[in-house]
């Protein structure tokens, strides 16, 4: 059996409160063969009984030798979230297997231009890729669209905030669709190609361009990009549904 497919008993070390819903957990994972940014991997609970519920998480930052971050957003009513992110404690085991997946991934020797454009949550696979251009040193020029309900909802707004601001070559925008900063031109709305060509890459720059988070958003904005010229072949898109 691969490494990637073997379930390891992982602890937690440590939490970051990124929203009220939404936290980071810090795992140490002996044996963690390493990762690429973009890559997930697969979470499991077992209960008392002997119940057992898992879940796929993306990997929100490269890893540091065997501590891995995966930022969990609470579902109500889900089996694994609200574990995760009310009861969960520091030295607590949980099993994990990966990582996994090759396809939505960013590879540090890229250079080409990369748009990044997340919906909700679907930011934790493309900070990873953030974080990781960083600590390379790369110098692929990156912007990220995040669209969100409202200021509050934003993940790692703070650290994209200063990250844009001291990454030379890094550009973040946002799009609010329920409530917008009372000063944020355009109101409230949801993603279309105006924000896309605003601040994404023109389709001559050749972008490789990442899109990640509900299936509707994400089939929206793939059509738009592919609608403003942009190759089908350079869209990666990653998208979820409402679990636990």
């Amino acid at each position: 059996m691969s490494a990637a497919l073997t379930w390891r008993v992982a602890r937690l070390a440590g939490r970051r409160v990124e929203t009220p819903t939404a936290h980071t957990l810090l795992l140490d994972v002996p044996g963690w063969p390493g990762h690429l940014p973009g890559q997930h991997l697969d979470l499991r609970l077992t209960a008392a009984d002997g119940y057992q519920a898992a879940r796929s998480y993306s990997l929100a930052a490269p890893a540091a030798g065997n501590r891995i971050e995966v930022t969990v957003q609470r579902v109500p009513d889900g089996e694994v979230s609200p574990y995760l992110v009310d009861v969960y404690a520091e030295g607590d085991p949980v099993e994990v297997r990966g990582p996994v997946g090759g396809w939505f991934v960013w590879r540090t020797d890229q250079a080409a231009p990369v748009l990044l454009v997340a919906g909700g949550s679907g930011v934790v696979p493309l900070a990873a890729m953030v974080r990781a251009r960083r600590a390379a040193g790369s110098p692929a020029p990156f912007r990220l669209i995040h669209s969100v309900r409202t200021p509050a909802d934003a993940l790692y707004a703070d650290e994209l905030r200063r990250r844009a601001r001291d990454d030379p070559g890094l550009d973040v925008a946002y799009v609010y669709t329920r409530e917008a900063p009372a000063d944020w031109p355009g109101g409230p709305h949801r993603i279309g190609a105006a924000d896309l060509t605003r601040h994404g890459w023109p389709p001559d720059r050749t972008p490789l361009c990442y899109v990640c988070g509900p299936t509707g958003f994400v089939e929206a904005v793939a059509d738009l990009l592919v609608g403003l010229g942009h190759p089908a072949g350079r869209v990666r898109t990653e998208r979820f549904g409402p679990t636990g």
